[in-house]
This record gives C-alpha cells, structure tokens and sequence, in this order.
C-alpha cells in the first residue's frame, strides 16, 4: 500500500472522530467527510427525526447506502458514526475500500464527553451511561474486527491523536 485514498474514523459516539478527522483531513490535504452529515443532507432531515419516523433499521439501511456511496470517493478522511460497524456488510466495506482507524475511547470519558448532548438518539435512556458502557461492549469486537489501525484516546488533543494516525498510517503504508 502506498498513499491511502481513503481514511475512515470509526469508534463510539464522542470518540472525536469528528474534530479528529476534521484535523486529519487537513494535514493529508484530503476532503472531509462525515456520514451522518450525509445522511442529513440527503434526506433533508436530522438523524434524530429519522429514528423517530423509521426507527433504528430505516437508520442503518440509510447508513449503509451512504457509507457505500462515500467510500466510493476518493482522497477523503471519513468520520462514520459510531454504529457503522454493527452490520457485517459494512464492516467489509469499510476494511476493503479505506485505511480503517479506531478511535479507542474509554468509556467514562465518552460519558463526560457526551452526558448533556440530547442530538445522540441511542443514548436518549433513562440511564445513558449504563448504556453507553453496553453500547462499547457490543461494538469494542466490531471496531476492533474493521480497524487497521487502533489509536488510544481519551486525554490526549485531537492534535496529538492525528499526529499519532498520521505515523501509523506511513508505517502501514511502507508495508
């Protein structure tokens, strides 16, 4: 592998896949993309309203089709929401058409992160951070299955992160 034509951020929901490959996007000279801004722009609506009106499958079905859409492109960092990787077939995309970074977050810090963002529909329970622990516990395998690479986060700066993705991604390429 040489230059990657794709970079695709994975984790949980307030891993930084955003602001991170937001970051990342610009030191590679690459577009950034985020999926679930996508999806909003394609529909024309919030993800929230989506999974009022057609409930967590229509989400995913939708998910899969953008994702396969975007990684369609290249020269792009893209920032997948944190489901992404629960369908088997979208792991697969994932890992065959892009450079795969999970953005490993311990979960209390993803709950400090995200414990007053009402935007996240999955964590809109009467105890969001007992499910934000299941939520990692169920897609820690899946991350872990898709990624090329894994990236430690939770205290250090996006800045250092990317710095981090930015050598692995030259150590994977000199391979």
């Amino acid at each position: 592998m040489t230059n990657p034509s794709r970079v695709v951020l994975v984790g949980m929901p307030g891993s930084g896949k955003t602001t991170v490959g937001r970051e990342l996007a610009k030191r590679l000279g690459m577009r950034f993309l985020d999926t679930d801004h996508e999806i909003e722009v394609r529909t024309g609506v919030k993800i929230p309203t989506i999974f009022e009106i057609e409930g967590e499958a229509g989400f995913r079905r939708r998910e899969t089709q953008t994702l396969d859409a975007l990684t369609g492109e290249t020269g792009v960092v893209l920032a997948t929401g944190g489901g992404a990787v629960i369908a088997a077939e979208n792991r697969q995309m994932l890992a065959a058409r892009g450079v795969v970074v999970y953005l490993n977050v311990p979960p209390h810090i993803l709950w400090e992160r995200t414990r007053h963002d009402r935007t996240r529909p999955l964590l809109q329970v009467a105890d969001p951070k007992a499910r934000l622990q299941q939520l990692f516990a169920e897609r820690d395998p899946f991350y872990r299955e898709v990624a090329h690479i894994i990236v430690e986060g939770g205290r250090g700066t996006p800045a250092a992160m990317v710095r981090t993705i930015e050598r692995e991604i030259q150590e994977l390429c000199a391979h």
